[in-house]
């Protein structure tokens, strides 16, 4: 059965982050469900083309440790090139039992606004092309949607071809 988040009536820290900085944003929100939580899924329910709209990757680096990309929902990561603009020799995927201790977040509401820890961030180039794209609010059901630069300047992250 699906179920909708309270986050018309809840803010989320990522939110709440946003709003501090200044940055403008709004919120759309969306059914899910443990079944639901694939990039394609949120792509059906939210008003944005799927290319505009990003998952938050977090992978660990042989030197470098834990990092963030955030790439569009439809893509793979390329670890290749993640590892070599990261300046890593190789990386891979954390799992996702890791992931709430790491960032704060669950699977399919990982946001990169907000992580426990600063980590070093970077989207794929393609937010480069759009006014505006979504990325998790922090929660499941919800998603910011806000300007990717403005976006890539307040999580001091990086543009790169990463998939």
């Amino acid at each position: 059965m699906a179920k909708k988040k309270e986050t018309d009536k809840t803010k989320t820290n990522a939110m709440r982050l946003l709003e501090q900085a200044g940055i403008p944003f709004r919120v759309e929100t969306y059914e899910f469900d443990e079944e639901h939580l694939s990039g394609a899924h949120v792509a059906s329910q939210v008003s944005l083309p799927e290319d505009q709209i990003f998952k938050t990757l977090v992978v660990r680096g042989e030197k470098k440790g834990i990092m963030v990309f955030c790439i569009p929902v439809m893509m793979e990561l390329d670890l290749k090139k993640a590892a070599k603009i990261s300046g890593d020799k190789k990386i891979e995927m954390t799992h996702v039992k890791e992931l709430l201790g790491l960032t704060g977040y669950i699977r399919g509401g990982c946001s990169p606004v907000g992580m426990k820890k600063k980590y070093p961030t970077w989207f794929d180039e393609t937010a480069m092309l759009y006014d505006e794209i979504a990325v998790s609010a922090g929660v499941r059901g919800a998603q910011i949607i806000v300007n990717p630069d403005a976006l890539k300047d307040y999580v001091e992250a990086a543009y790169g071809d990463v998939t």
